[in-house]
């Protein structure tokens, strides 16, 4: 970890206080439903992130006005970017122990508190695009042949030829597909 560059709001860290690791991650919020028998139902209820900690030294003659600085930081109580290594979250200094050994050598332990991980939400948005860019494309092959024509051997060759055809947006669009599919068969039906 020394090479890499760790920036907590306006605070860089060096030399020795970079920490040789950071510890994070997290889990799911899960609320398990017990059935009679064994059986569960399990839902997922989102992210739970861990807080993000590590460990480092002030160190040099500016070693107890740097440790200061963080811990005004941590006392002011706002949300600060961290960022590390390709990781970005928005934090709140959770906790800072500060070992104050001699005026030009101070150990501490951080603790951050995770408000969001703002680069998930930068690498997600682009795939949330493409999904929703693909479920537009397909509803669109679907009512498309309606549009034109009124051969009703026309209208299944949509819904066939999507199920064969890639779909990223998963099997969500093409279940959609087959209950718009299912509904319009079911009006021309009613009509004819």
């Amino acid at each position: 970890m020394t090479a890499a560059t760790l920036l907590l709001g306006p605070f860089l860290f060096q030399d020795f206080e970079l920490p040789a690791s950071i510890a994070w991650g997290g889990g799911q919020h899960l609320t398990i439903h017990r059935m009679p028998g064994g059986a569960r139902i399990i839902d997922a209820m989102g992210r739970d992130d861990a807080d993000i900690s590590w460990t480092g030294i002030f160190s040099g003659p500016d070693a107890a006005i740097r440790a200061r600085a963080l811990d005004l930081m941590r006392a002011d109580g706002s949300a600060w970017p961290l960022t590390w290594s390709g990781y970005f979250y928005s934090v709140v200094i959770a906790h800072l122990h500060i070992d104050h050994q001699r005026p030009n050598w101070l150990p501490y332990r951080i603790t951050c508190t995770v408000l969001r991980d703002e680069a998930s939400a930068i690498l997600l948005s682009p795939l949330s695009i493409a999904a929703s860019t693909e479920q537009d494309l397909s509803q669109a092959a679907i009512f498309a042949p309606n549009a034109f024509t009124t051969d009703p051997n026309a209208q299944l060759a949509a819904p066939i030829g999507l199920a064969k055809a890639p779909d990223i947006a998963g099997q969500a669009a093409q279940q959609s597909a087959a209950n718009a599919y299912l509904n319009r068969a079911a009006r021309n039906a009613t009509f004819t």
